[in-house]
């Protein structure tokens, strides 16, 4: 079995272009939760300046319990798609669907962790993570309180219940954010370059962490990112996106079992082929 899958017309293919049938590439045959159809999102800049095209014609499905990577450059509309989903950005052509309905706005079914961390500064790491849980106005205080201390045990927290966000690294409070969104324990988890700001050695602990929570939750994650080991390591599918205007590229699955090693030379191989393929999409002017 191949580490890694592309979608063609009427099936998935190798990335030397070889076509394999759906059923023996051994991917998740989850119901079909989120599908762009012809997604189109025009900026209209109130100073009178002409509109700005961020995203031009994307289309792709997400199936439920995939962690879903949107990659591309930076500036591509990879978070607005993302926004998009998330309810936060209105549609301006074609559709998004969410189990089959237009996405109308934000929901409680969609969790959303930022680049920033918006951390409540005069709450402790514990009354941080419990606050998404008292406006969701479902559980009692107890229940509150022992779904948070799960979340501090699951991302590493513990020993820092009492903590405040000012006297924390930027990896602790990035777990907090995680930890926050989790413990509402939404059907949807989006994602916006989370680990962007992060050192490259608090990153890989936290990559390694979300690969674990994932692989233990029916979660669907939606992760932007522009760093392609980042994607590899996280990925059940890549849809890659061209610069912006933005299209997709092409729609990659990656089979490999979690954990990922990085210097797993099956992953290796998909990180030379993904580069060479945004490579190949790249724009010939640099300031383009």
């Amino acid at each position: 079995m191949n580490a890694r899958t592309h979608e063609t017309e009427g099936g998935l293919g190798t990335m030397d272009g070889s076509v394999t049938p759906v059923q023996e590439t051994g991917l998740a045959a989850g119901p079909i939760v989120v599908e762009a159809r012809n997604l189109r999102k025009v900026f209209t800049p109130q100073d009178g300046n002409p509109p700005v095209v961020a995203v031009e014609d994307v289309s792709f499905q997400i199936r439920r319990g995939e962690f879903t990577v949107l990659l591309g450059p930076s500036g591509c509309g990879k978070s607005t798609t993302l926004y998009m989903i998330g309810g936060f950005e209105k549609v301006s052509g074609g559709e998004l669907m969410l189990h089959g309905k237009p996405v109308a706005g934000p929901g409680p079914d969609r969790g959303i962790v930022f680049q920033d961390f918006v951390l409540f500064p005069w709450r402790t790491v514990l009354g941080n993570i419990m606050f998404g849980l008292e406006m969701m106005r479902r559980f009692d205080r107890a229940e509150i309180r022992a779904r948070a201390e799960h979340y501090v045990q699951h991302l590493g927290l513990a020993g820092f219940e009492n903590a405040y966000p000012s006297t924390l690294s930027g990896g602790m409070k990035q777990r907090i954010a995680i930890a926050r969104t989790l413990a509402t324990e939404p059907e949807f988890m989006l994602m916006d370059e989370p680990f962007a700001a992060l050192d490259a050695q608090t990153r890989d602990r936290l990559i390694a962490d979300l690969s674990r929570i994932a692989g233990e939750q029916n979660t669907t994650f939606v992760f932007v990112t522009h760093d392609v080991r980042e994607a590899i390591r996280l990925a059940d599918r890549i849809i890659v996106f061209s610069p912006r205007p933005s299209r997709v590229v092409q729609s990659i699955q990656v089979t490999l079992p979690r954990p990922r090693d990085s210097y797993d030379p099956r992953l290796l191989e998909i990180d030379r082929e993904l580069r060479s393929l945004i490579g190949r999409h790249a724009p010939d002017d640099p300031a383009s």
